[in-house]
């Protein structure tokens, strides 16, 4: 239960400085959209660019099983890095982006 709470801290305090950042052009904002409950966290980027739409999951990371599953990662370096950084170790982070076949080859969790 103390590496559930420690993982969900890291990821909060990973993703939180994503929504400080401007965007250069456009009115868009990144929002947090956390649900400690279900354990899954995202942040979706939402406002208009001149006049198109935008709406989409920047990141989106859920913890199942007591790994930390990678479902989407739209960043230009990697929140990947982020986390080992912060102290999740890599064989807890799974990279679900990866079709199961290639996890292996990752340096990551399989599953």
């Amino acid at each position: 239960m103390e590496e559930l709470i420690k993982y969900r801290q890291i990821i909060k305090d990973t993703l939180i400085p994503y929504t400080q950042i401007p965007y250069s052009h456009g009115d868009i904002v990144c929002n947090p959209v956390f649900d400690e409950m279900h354990d899954s966290y995202l942040l979706m980027t939402l406002g208009w660019d001149d006049k198109t739409r935008v709406h989409g999951c920047l990141i989106h990371l859920d913890i199942i099983d007591g790994k930390v599953w990678v479902q989407r990662d739209e960043t230009e370096d990697g929140v990947t890095y982020e986390l080992v950084d912060a102290g999740i170790p890599k064989d807890r982070i799974v990279l679900g982006f990866h079709p199961a076949s290639v996890r292996p080859h990752t340096g990551y969790a399989v599953a």
